[in-house]
Order: C-alpha cells, then sequence, then structure tokens
C-alpha cells in the first residue's frame, strides 16, 4: 500500500468550490480504491492519498495535472501496511465554525494518522489560525 503526503496552493484567479472538489474526489477516489484526507482553507491544499500503489499514482498525477492546483510539494510519498484513513474525509472550516470545534474535528480524523502525518496536519492548521 502507498501513501502520498502533499501539499499545493490555488491557481490564482482560479474560482474553486470545495463542495464540488469533495464531490468530484469522492467519487473519483471511491471507483479506485483510495482513501485519505484533504484540508483545505480555500488557498492551500494538505491532503494525504492512500491505497494500492497504482491507484494512488494515477490519482496523484490527476490532482497535479489539474489547473486549480500549482506549487504541488510532495512531503512524503512512502509504503505503508494498513491505512490510516478507513474513509474518504475532508476537512474544510467556514467562517461560521468555531475554530476549536473545527480543531478537535480534524484532531479524531487523525487519530489514526502516524505521528508525522498528524503533526503535518495540525501544524497547518495552526499556522492558519
Amino acid at each position: 500500500m502507498r501513501q502520498i503526503l502533499y501539499i499545493s496552493s490555488k491557481t490564482p484567479g482560479q474560482d474553486i468550490s470545495v463542495g464540488n472538489i469533495l464531490i468530484q474526489s469522492r467519487r473519483n477516489n471511491d471507483a479506485v480504491g483510495v482513501t485519505g484526507l484533504l484540508y483545505t482553507d480555500g488557498t492551500r491544499f494538505l491532503q494525504v492519498l492512500e491505497g494500492e500503489g497504482a491507484a494512488v499514482t494515477a490519482t496523484f498525477e490527476r490532482i497535479r495535472a489539474d489547473p486549480r492546483h500549482h506549487a504541488v510539494v510532495v512531503l512524503s510519498d512512502k509504503a505503508v501496511a494498513e491505512r490510516s484513513f478507513g474513509r474518504w474525509a475532508m476537512a474544510h472550516r467556514l467562517p461560521t465554525d468555531p475554530a476549536d470545534e473545527f480543531d478537535a474535528r480534524v484532531t479524531r480524523m487523525l487519530a489514526d494518522a502516524s505521528d508525522s502525518v498528524r503533526g503535518t496536519f495540525l501544524g497547518l492548521i495552526a499556522v492558519r489560525r
């Protein structure tokens, strides 16, 4: 099983609908057995993808080619024995969401993640606060 952790930024001038990204990602990832976690504030994207190697590679290459993303940087690419995220999840904080409740929800989503994945997500969340 393969796990890729990456960060990217919204391409300037691109109008991004996080809701549409979620719908499209769930459909695409369910079809190929890819799971993971996507955190976005609408400007930055931090995502971990996991699953069978070929499916993760194809999913990541599709994301890398997406014109809505730029400055895509792989933070980690490794083999894992099992999934950290048993289902597809997306964390997105709406302006009306209290920060403490949002942070608690993301922390629960990261409960089974490795220390490095959990630390990367929580670090970005802390910086974006």
